[in-house]
């Protein structure tokens, strides 16, 4: 055994995987990370304020630490992905592989990831290796992050408002429409009911109507201390290229940034339409992530 070896082993020896189960003192240990890249780590801050708030049941959050600093953490809220960020990147590999045998000792299962592109896709063929359990892309994303709009660009006829309770059956249809044209599970029709209920209720959602038909949607969520994320937007396919989904984005984005530092949303990159429209209203890329599933090798 070499000298670097015997160094690893009593590096990972010093490593100690902790399980949080009160939201408060996860954010304690890893608030400080979450606001130095506040906008790059906007989804694990969001639903982590969302964990404090009581709108998850069972979440799954864990640090990594060695004596006292923090190597990497990760958050669950069942069924979606496990987020994951890692703090020390000299030390990746070895950290990776102290969260796998944890992951597996502990028999804490997860069908997908979302984290970093270059950290996710290290840490799936680790992972595969481990388990068996092949990975496959259900989604290359880019952060984008907005600071100030783009007010030159023309706007398309018609004009914002918050969604009410009566347009609440379209939103639901689109909802479903977004998440088949995104490739994502369709949700069940009683659990979208609900989920368009609390965004109605709490004014989360924004639509364009135009001579009193509703053309397009997007959805805020997940505000952090400065932020805040654009998401849901659709237009059907009869009203699209008029140029309703850039104007209300344009529109909200403009709102937002008057209560908020910035804007921040994930983009699709095998949809260069998107990924047009948001850089011509003031987006820019700052990072790229992605969302990767499991599958049990045959």
């Amino acid at each position: 055994m070499y000298p670097e070896d015997i160094e690893i082993i009593q590096r990972v020896l010093k490593m100690r995987y902790k399980v949080y189960e009160n939201a408060y003192d996860f954010e304690n240990k890893i608030g400080s990370f979450l606001l130095e890249k506040e906008d790059v780590f906007s989804l694990f801050y969001g639903v982590l304020q969302a964990i404090k708030a009581g709108n998850y049941e069972n979440p799954f959050m864990a640090v990594i630490e060695e004596d006292g600093n923090v190597l990497a953490f990760f958050q669950m809220t069942p069924p979606h992905p496990l987020n994951i960020v890692f703090v020390d990147e000299n030390r990746l590999e070895e950290i990776i592989d102290f969260f796998i045998r944890n992951m597996v000792e502990l028999g804490i299962e997860f069908s997908s990831i979302i984290s970093l592109k270059d950290w996710a896709y290290q840490v799936a063929k680790k992972w595969e290796v481990k388990t068996g359990k092949s990975h496959q892309l259900l989604m290359d994303q880019g952060l984008y992050r907005l600071n100030k709009v783009n007010e030159m660009l023309v706007n398309s006829p018609g004009s914002w408002r918050y969604a009410e309770e009566s347009d609440s059956a379209i939103i639901e249809k689109w909802f479903n429409l977004f998440e088949n044209d995104a490739g994502l599970p369709i949700s069940p029709i009683e659990q979208v009911k609900k989920r368009v209920a609390m965004f109605i209720n709490e004014q989360e959602i924004f639509i364009w109507e135009n001579k009193g038909k509703i053309v397009s949607m997007m959805k805020k969520s997940r505000p952090t201390k400065n932020g805040v994320t654009v998401g849901l937007v659709f237009t059907p396919k009869e009203e699209r290229k008029k140029g309703y989904a850039r104007t209300l984005v344009k529109a909200i984005s403009s709102e937002l940034l008057k209560n908020f530092n910035f804007c921040v949303l994930y983009t699709d990159m095998m949809n260069p339409t998107s990924n047009k429209i948001y850089k011509e209203i003031g987006y820019e890329k700052i990072a790229d992530s992605v969302h990767l599933g499991f599958d049990k090798k045959e």
